[in-house]
């Protein structure tokens, strides 16, 4: 009844995310409407401003990790469950720039503005309300570091998707458009515009350092679906990597160093093979496997946004890319699968892998997050890129050793030895590098649309239509559509909210 009550205050609260709100409420039951104690708080925060099962990672579908397959038939009519999948993901994939205007499908769970925003609030409504509430001073902490993580979390998945890359060809992060910062759950009038790039970036790190602090100072948390101070360390390596500066390149390193401090096991995916070969456990983001520092997002083969269950043998609407599965070296038979992130990343109509399975058919715990061996990924960029910089060697084996540590943990390895690479040109080692980072992070935490913002990397995507007619469509190099355009009804509830140039 308590929560109840709570929620009409948190809900009328959250009027004010997407834009304007009159003043109104003027009378309300404090007593009944608000938190007393820290533990109410951390209620409030599991429920308003964790992600639990919400999606944030729907934009595979811009990059080159994803094929399209047409409309499958059945006896000349559309597989039904294919249809919606189908058109869902047309816009997207054929990189239309009006893909979020008023008329266009966007798709449940694909508005990532509304959904980071009002998680933003339960944030905020959270925060605002510490100084109002009884509770130990090591409580308060705790909970202002989660949702200071929390926060600087959703605001970096906005800027990362609708703002265009820090470190991207001709942009100037001093004058370049950044995403709306929403720092209080107070209603206010009027509509919210956007600051620079700068300015975001500088808000989300300033929050992400004080977060790593409270929760290294504050609290000890033993389950992988809740934040943690490795955590907070594992994303502040992501935050100064894709951010993508030369001088950042020591932070990266400095963060993944204090994770793997911590946590720097890898977990064999043999041991998720039977001895008849069957993938036993609930995928690679099990919340039980010692490399996940922190999970969420539900089940992605749940997920039906895009990706179709399989259901007449042939391949649904869109699929992993064969571009993408060619890059698996497989092994010669059962006995020696070779890479088995093959085998275990992907769910496969046959042989054919189509979608992500990271998370298992019968897994409830998520599919999104950070792992460890995101971490020795990071560190082993920022150690190349240092190396290309100065020539120091030691940069270059101390990569190689993170990317074979890495491999090793990630080939057959029940019948055959695995064989160290060893690389010497920096160049070279840098496309190696980026190969085997496509490989790990595979439909993952939209890896690949990061890589592809950051490196500018061109995208080719052959649609298939309902007809059967294919049609090339190419996103080129340092593309304005490396900002994706901002919702529609984001900008209509918003009169300062301007859109990306389309």
């Amino acid at each position: 009844m308590y929560m109840k009550k709570l929620m009409i205050y948190f809900l009328i609260l959250l009027c004010a995310v997407l834009g304007s709100c009159k003043k109104f409420l003027t009378e309300y039951s404090q007593d009944e409407m608000r938190p007393s104690t820290t533990s109410d708080l951390t209620a409030l925060m599991y429920s308003d401003a964790y992600p639990y099962t919400g999606r944030l990672d729907n934009l595979d579908l811009l990059t080159d990790d994803v094929q399209s397959n047409g409309l499958a038939n059945a006896n000349g009519t559309p597989v039904a469950s294919y249809v919606t999948p189908f058109n869902n993901g047309i816009a997207m994939f054929t990189f239309n720039p009006n893909m979020f205007d008023a008329g266009s499908i966007i798709p449940t769970g694909a508005n990532l503005y509304e959904i980071c925003y009002s998680k933003i609030k339960g944030c905020n409504v959270v925060l605002d309300q510490l100084a109002n509430v009884s509770g130990t001073e090591q409580a308060k902490n705790f909970i202002k570091g989660q949702c200071l993580f929390l926060r600087s979390y959703y605001l970096f998945k906005l800027v990362t998707t609708y703002s265009l890359p820090y470190s991207g060809n001709g942009v100037n992060p001093e004058t370049a458009m950044g995403v709306p910062l929403i720092l209080s759950s107070q209603i206010r009038d009027g509509g919210l515009p956007r600051p620079t790039l700068k300015q975001t970036y500088d808000q989300i790190e300033k929050d992400l350092l004080e977060a790593a602090d409270l929760l290294k100072n504050n609290g000890v948390v033993t389950t992988p679906y809740r934040i943690t101070a490795p955590a907070a360390n594992a994303f502040l390596s992501r935050f100064y990597l894709l951010k993508g500066r030369n001088e950042d390149l020591d932070q990266v390193i400095r963060y993944a160093e204090l994770v793997l401090a911590d946590r720097s096991t890898l977990t064999p995916l043999t041991t998720f093979f039977t001895s008849t070969n069957a993938i036993s456990g609930t995928g690679i983001f099990d919340p039980g496997n010692v490399e996940v520092l922190w999970v969420h997002g539900g089940n992605s083969r749940l997920d039906v946004t895009y990706f179709a269950p399989l259901t007449t043998g042939t391949l649904p609407p869109y699929s992993a890319s064969q571009a993408l599965t060619s890059l698996y070296e497989q092994g010669p038979n059962s006995s020696n699968y070779g890479d088995l992130r093959y085998q275990m990343y992907f769910t496969k109509n046959g042989s054919s892998p189509y979608a992500s399975a990271k998370s298992s058919a019968n897994s409830v715990g998520g599919s999104t997050g950070f792992r460890v061996s995101e971490v020795y990924l990071n560190r082993a960029e920022a150690l190349i890129r240092r190396f290309i910089l100065t020539g120091n060697d030691a940069d270059r084996i101390k990569a190689l050793a993170d990317l074979n540590y890495l491999r090793s943990n990630r080939y057959d390895t029940r019948n055959t030895a695995y064989t160290p690479v060893s690389i010497t040109n920096s160049q070279a080692l840098l496309t190696f590098y980026q190969q085997e980072r496509r490989r790990e992070m595979a439909l993952e935490s939209n890896s690949r649309w990061q890589d592809i913002r950051r490196w500018g990397i061109p995208v080719t995507h052959n649609f298939t239509g309902a007809d059967g007619v294919s049609t090339v469509y190419t996103l080129p190099a340092n593309s304005s559509l490396y900002a994706l355009p901002i919702p529609f009804n984001a900008l209509n509830n918003n009169p300062d909210l301007s859109q990306n140039p389309k």
